[in-house]
């Protein structure tokens, strides 16, 4: 009888080890909970604060807010004169404060307001130039933000506010020129600037050439990353100045730059359409070409000094893609786009395809552990399992 058992035991150990390597080659597995929005818009917009606050925004003038962890998503209370607004962008602070951004020629790019959980909305800045056109805001804090929009006469637009988004003034910077033959940002998931926040400012401290602030573009020359970056510093005698006159003096100093990112090429239609940073130095930037959904090829590269050089990743993300964030809790970044999404476990060089949905996609954007999409679509990510 234990003869038997063993050699049984023997002829099981094969089977066992095939079944072993064809799990370690299985795709990424990601588990995700699919939510009902009670929207049928196509939302690009979504921003979560933390402790089951997050907010989405969509076209029609639609704004979502969850406050239990997405087991109710609430239909905000329509913003006066914005129903047929593309909200591209959201940010928010908690459950009751919020601004949207609607993306458009013009005056339809517009910033609205809540401060008491979306039943009323104060409109707070239209676009003043109807050659315009805005496509991603950030904050850094309460208090200072940034409105990315595409070139007008020849420089991409770069607004900031220092008052919560009640004023805002424009950046006039040469070094913001685009290519003359046609270079744009894209609004495809409110990803296209980044802001790294670290108490927002430089000090006399910041290595030179360090940047923390960064945008994506899209043109004929192939897609470049400008990022805000240190200049000269003067030099200040041990003692002479206070903290702040020296952080004062040092944020006189910086300076747009810009750098050619290896992604898709050649047609409008193509280059980054997202980035995203995990640190000051290390950062991911995807897309492709959104005509092409399924070409994987020029679809994401990566940094790891802080955006001074960029590279191809080895193997790519299956196809074209919107968005994408990185979870420190997994150490791993996820992206997604219209044929699903994947996971790069070692900072965007090589990325393998997760399942986010039975019909794996399609997806705009990211804000983890939340994913949105055409139709009202809504997932929540609940483990990256390695």
């Amino acid at each position: 009888m234990d003869r038997v058992r063993i050699l049984t035991e023997k002829s099981r150990l094969p089977l066992l080890l095939a079944m072993l390597l064809a799990v370690a080659s299985l795709p990424a597995c990601a588990q995700w909970e699919i939510e009902q929005s009670h929207t049928k818009a196509d939302l690009r917009g979504i921003h979560a604060v933390g402790n089951g606050v997050a907010w989405a925004s969509g076209t029609n003038g639609t704004v979502l807010r969850t406050e239990d962890g997405g087991y109710l998503w609430q239909l905000c209370a329509w913003l006066p004169g914005a129903e047929t607004l593309d909200f591209r962008g959201v940010w928010a602070w908690d459950s009751e404060t919020a601004i949207v951004m609607s993306s458009g020629h013009g005056d339809q790019s517009r910033l609205y307001k809540t401060t008491d959980g979306c039943a009323t909305w104060q409109a707070l800045y239209s676009n003043p130039d109807p050659k315009g056109f805005w496509d991603a805001i950030t904050f850094t804090d309460k208090k200072h933000g940034i409105i990315l929009g595409d070139p007008v006469d020849g420089r991409f637009v770069i607004l900031r506010t220092e008052d919560g988004g009640l004023h805002w003034r424009k950046v006039d910077d040469p070094a913001l020129g685009a290519d003359p033959l046609g270079e744009g940002a894209f609004a495809a998931s409110n990803s296209s600037y980044v802001a790294i926040p670290s108490s927002g400012k430089f000090t006399m401290d910041t290595p030179l050439g360090a940047a923390l602030e960064f945008f994506g573009t899209s043109g004929p020359g192939g897609p470049r990353v400008f990022y805000l970056a240190m200049r000269d510093k003067q030099a200040v005698a041990p003692g002479s100045k206070t903290v702040r006159a020296k952080a004062a003096e040092a944020k006189m100093s910086l300076k747009w730059m810009n750098v050619a990112v290896p992604l898709a090429k050649t047609a409008p239609s193509m280059g980054i359409f997202a980035l995203a940073f995990s640190d000051a130095f290390t950062g991911v930037a995807v897309g492709g070409d959104y005509l092409q959904p399924n070409d994987s090829s020029g679809t994401a590269a990566f940094t790891v000094d802080n955006s001074q050089t960029w590279m191809k990743a080895m193997r790519p993300p299956h196809g074209y893609r919107s968005s994408v964030a990185w979870s420190a809790a997994d150490k791993a970044w996820v992206t997604v786009g219209p044929n699903g999404g994947d996971v790069s476990r070692d900072d965007g060089k090589t990325w393998q395809q997760t399942p986010i949905s039975a019909d794996g996609g399609p997806w705009n954007a990211l804000s983890l552990p939340w994913v949105v999409g055409p139709k009202g679509r809504i997932a929540k990510l609940i483990s990256l399992n390695k």
